[in-house]
């Protein structure tokens, strides 16, 4: 077995979203999903098979999220894993109906930081060991940092 990483490449002012999934039908049930929440939001989702042809089903709305979706579920290459790429909106507004989508197994990262995919691959296939999501913290949050914190929310909509 090899250990490896592969960086993601997240859309320019946008997010990503790296699960995991057991069906083909990921890809329509995933786009549906996301367009009944928040429709106006701007994606792409690619999805893995990891049986018979094995190919990387691919769907959106926008077709360079959609091509960044591929490029980035080629990079993982790994079975039943699917990419969402997003723009005008946030992943919180999203996961929950992802998470309730019945094939979806489980969810990896939804960040707008740098993201590294930590992969096993054996002579079988490839495999997500984890992610690593942004940066190693470098401090606890002081008064300043609270008010901040509370100001953006409040600034973006999340809290009143």
């Amino acid at each position: 077995m090899e250990l490896k990483t592969v960086a993601l490449e997240i859309p320019e002012n946008g997010n990503i979203i790296l699960g995991q999934s057991h069906f083909i039908k990921t890809v329509e049930d995933v786009y549906e999903a996301i367009v009944n929440t928040v429709p106006q939001l701007k994606f792409g989702v690619a999805f893995c098979e990891a049986s018979g042809v094995c190919l990387i089903r691919a769907d959106g709305n926008d077709d360079e999220l959609k091509a960044l979706a591929v490029k980035n579920a080629q990079a993982v290459a790994a079975g039943h894993t699917f990419v969402v790429c997003m723009k005008d909106g946030y992943p919180i507004n999203v996961l929950t109906r992802i998470k309730d989508v019945p094939e979806v197994v489980g969810l990896f990262c939804a960040t707008a930081n740098p993201v590294e995919v930590v992969i096993a691959e054996t002579a079988q296939g490839r495999g997500v060991m984890g992610v690593i999501d942004g940066f190693a913290p470098k401090g606890v949050e002081g008064a300043e940092d609270i008010e901040w914190r509370h100001s953006l929310l409040r600034k973006i909509g999340y809290k009143r």
